[in-house]
């Protein structure tokens, strides 16, 4: 036997490595579109559901305090102003005016929605009566859109009852559908 052996170094080389490195990569590429979108839907999903709880506190406050209830658009949650993406505020409307005046408790504020998302409705405020209806004129849908456009969009459908629902797409053609079964439209 040689008195000098030779050791067999273990490990991976180079190459190898790289070839790791590039199938790591590739994996990550395909992986990173999917989590884009997941967290653009997720983030849709959470504003059209916080949206939908206020609409809902607004309706029970109306029915349990026998008065007048409206949500409006807030930018700074003390007076209706702003855009509906910049926040919105539910308040005790004692006149039924849609605006908050002196005297009247404001009893949720909702801040900006996050992620460069638009958020439409027909008119500045939403009220609803004592018996949880909506007041006369006000069934309509928001409309909640991102980048992605009207494919993508969340809607949220008042009725006449005052009820908010989600808006669905009766027709399968992959666009939610408005109160007057019409394709969700983004603003521009």
């Amino acid at each position: 036997m040689n008195a000098i052996q030779l050791k067999r170094e273990t490990g991976i080389t180079l190459i190898e490595l790289m070839i790791t490195i590039a199938i790591a990569a590739i994996l990550i590429s395909l992986a990173a579109p999917n989590m884009t979108a997941s967290i653009q839907n997720n983030r849709m999903v959470t504003q059209v559901n916080e949206l939908h709880a206020s609409l809902n506190v607004a309706r029970s406050e109306a029915v349990k305090r026998n008065a007048s209830i409206s949500v409006c658009r807030s930018s700074n949650g003390t007076s209706c102003t702003g855009n509906w993406e910049d926040g919105w505020v539910v308040f005790a409307d004692s006149d039924a005016d849609g605006s908050v005046d002196a005297g009247e408790e404001v009893l949720q504020v909702h801040g900006a929605i996050a992620g460069n998302t638009d958020l439409a409705f027909s008119d500045t405020y939403i009220t609803y009566i004592n018996s949880g209806l909506a007041s006369a004129g006000s069934a309509s849908t928001f409309t909640l859109c991102d980048a992605r456009g009207a494919s993508d969009a969340k809607g949220l459908v008042i009725g006449t009852s005052g009820r908010p629902r989600l808006a669905m797409d009766s027709d399968d053609n992959g666009v939610l559908e408005d109160i007057s079964s019409t394709d969700l439209v983004c603003p521009s």
